[in-house]
């Protein structure tokens, strides 16, 4: 029989993993708090129209890379390839923006691409976004966050900020004429990407990383000369704020962002130490996408940031947690009577001390055999139930880690001592 295996690009977590993912996603929601963000918990399931109408019909995520089918009733649905659209249908829906909001939301996405590392189909992502307010002190809130969760993980001296306005729907108009004239001249040179996307979607040519297609971009306008005054005061602000707030950043013109909704301010941090995946997290303002999904006009602005990159990098720094012993307790018990005495006691330890960890075995087995497992597990101590503690009402207690004599104690006194000895 062929064995099932997982998708591609669609991993398991194991355990020993887990706790790097536990490390991270607790920082991240104790940062988030901090500032004053609500969790809102979004489906994974959402109609097609959705991204449709806020991604855009030509971007590569809505034309090859979305997961969609049709349900029974005939309804195209989708698992969500990102999380701002639904975030703002739910806060339309829910009648959220009649004053300003700060939400975040955290889960997996999926967009089905070549899986690598730092980017698998099914991939995990936490957003912020805030909505109703206008000014570039929310755009600098956001990443000064950002900025607060890089120091709280260790990682502030291997990231850096990568800043940059595509002003007005207007002024993107304008420059995207420019950028088309410029490049049409240069067309066969392009990259083959880069040839598709010049009627469609332009502005994604300045992403390229084909080296020839990057020597041409050398010399093409750029953004911000074409630039509505209202963006470039904003885009002035932000710089002054980020710089009274210590938070150093670089200026890069040819950041645009991959989704259509984009307007104004956009920002990605960026890391050398993940090659060729290097953005950990990205995000802008997008004044219009409210009113674009049915709400009343609304200024928006968020990010997102990827876990799976995010834990990459604590390894790569080894910044990391060590993983944990499977267990600080191993009982072993020999014998039915032994066995009772021990799960009425076990169950009385846990209420006293809920932060050990304790594994009671199963399965039955020798004495000795459950030892050598105890051993094995990791755990600090074993306690042992047997013939004669069940007689006397006591329980032993061995090290495992250290040297020292068994003690053996009456079972009362076990959360005592137990607490005792669990001090660092």
């Amino acid at each position: 029989m062929t064995t099932i295996r997982a998708i591609r690009g669609m991993n398991d977590i194991l355990p020993e993993e887990s706790v790097a993912w536990q490390y991270l996603e607790s920082a991240i929601a104790a940062v988030l708090d901090s500032y004053g963000y609500g969790e809102i918990r979004l489906p994974i399931v959402e109609q097609t129209a959705l991204f449709r109408r806020s991604i855009g019909e030509v971007t590569d995520i809505v034309e090859k890379e979305m997961y969609s089918f049709d349900d029974r009733n005939g309804e195209s649905l989708t698992l969500r390839p990102e999380g701002t659209a639904g975030c703002v249908r739910a806060a339309i829906q829910n009648s959220l923006l009649g004053v300003p909001q700060r939400l975040w939301y955290s889960g997996p996405m999926f967009r089905y691409e070549r899986p690598q590392k730092g980017r698998q189909r099914q991939f995990h992502q936490v957003g912020a976004e805030a909505f109703g307010i206008a000014t570039p002190d929310i755009d600098a809130e956001l990443i000064l966050l950002s900025a607060r969760l890089w120091r709280l993980l260790g990682v502030a001296d291997h990231v850096q900020l990568q800043i940059n306005s595509i002003g007005s729907s207007g002024a993107r108009q304008a420059y995207r004429t420019a950028l088309v004239d410029y490049l049409t001249g240069h067309r066969e040179a392009l990259d083959e990407d880069s040839q598709r996307r010049l009627q469609s979607n332009p502005l994604r040519i300045l992403d390229s990383k084909h080296p020839g297609t990057r020597e041409i971009l050398a010399d093409a306008p750029v953004l911000t000369d074409y630039l509505d005054a209202e963006s470039r005061a904003d885009f002035a602000r932000l710089g002054e704020l980020l710089q009274a707030a210590s938070v150093p950043y670089v200026v890069n013109p040819q950041l645009v962002r991959g989704l259509d909704y984009y307007n104004k301010t956009v920002f990605e941090w960026v890391t050398d130490k993940l090659g060729a995946q290097g953005t950990i997290c990205a995000g802008g303002r997008y004044d219009g996408l409210v009113e674009q999904l049915g709400g009343k006009p609304t200024p928006g602005v968020g990010f997102a940031l990827g876990k799976e990159r995010l834990v990459l990098l604590l390894e790569a720094l080894a910044v990391a947690p060590p993983v944990p012993a499977a267990a600080d307790i191993y009982v072993v018990n020999a014998g039915t009577a032994a066995e009772v005495a021990a799960v009425a006691a076990l169950e009385t330890l846990r209420d006293a001390l809920p932060a050990l960890r304790i594994v009671q075995h199963t399965g039955g087995g020798s004495f000795r055999s459950q030892l050598k497992k105890a051993d094995k597990s990791g755990a600090r101590w074993a306690l042992i139930w047997g013939e004669d503690e069940v007689a006397s009402g006591t329980v032993t207690v061995k090290s495992l880690r250290e040297q020292g004599p068994q003690e053996s104690m009456v079972v009362a006194d076990l959360p005592n001592y137990l607490a005792q000895h669990s001090a660092p």
